[in-house]
């Protein structure tokens, strides 16, 4: 029976999540499968993968083909270079031990540049975030000037009307004459 390595797509729409599974390369994609050897999840940045190395390497070993994508993860995660130094401790090239520490060598390299991505992710979030808000406070502060200014503005056309106004009236109370002036004040006091 031809094993393949693949993923099988779970999760709902728009949003995939996928096992990773060695199956019957005659069966459905997300039919029937002989053993879950872990997860993917695309979603998250860096994608969450969940794998469990020692059962890839033995379906590796058995003969399993793993898709391309599969491959990549199986890459990804170490099992190919696992499977790579088991080969290499059967000729006899290598000790068990030597293969184990080059494996935890290579995780730890691995594990370093993850993290390092982890945090520039995270660094460049909280710097999109500033530069947001830095806007939004310049945004701000114009609004505010723009409404000082207004009001100013409001405040001397005011000001300037009653001037005007004022200027009007005394001007309309010297061309009456004497005998108008308590009208002018009356009507005056009934406006203001």
């Amino acid at each position: 029976m031809p094993v393949k390595i693949r993923l099988q797509r779970h999760g709902k729409k728009g949003k995939p999540y996928y096992w990773i599974v060695a199956a019957d390369a005659r069966s459905k994609r997300d039919g029937k499968y002989l053993e879950k050897i872990g997860a993917y999840n695309p979603n998250t940045n860096p994608a969450t993968i969940e794998l469990d190395v020692d059962g890839a390497v033995k379906w590796l070993q058995n003969g399993a083909q793993p898709t391309d994508t599969a491959r990549a993860i199986l890459s990804y995660k170490g099992a190919m270079y696992k499977k790579h130094l088991a080969g290499g401790v059967a000729k006899g090239a290598l000790t068990e031990e030597q293969a184990d520490e080059k494996f935890n060598a290579w995780l730890e390299e691995k594990e370093a540049k993850v993290n390092a991505k982890k945090d520039n992710v995270e660094k460049a979030k909280a710097d999109e975030k500033a530069a947001i808000l830095e806007a939004e406070t310049k945004v701000n502060e114009e609004r505010m000037a723009a409404a000082k200014e207004a009001e100013e503005a409001a405040i001397k056309a005011e000001a300037d009307a009653k001037a005007e106004e004022a200027a009007a009236n005394a001007e309309e109370v010297e061309e009456k004459g004497p005998e108008t002036i308590d009208d002018a004040q009356e009507a005056a006091n009934k406006e203001g």
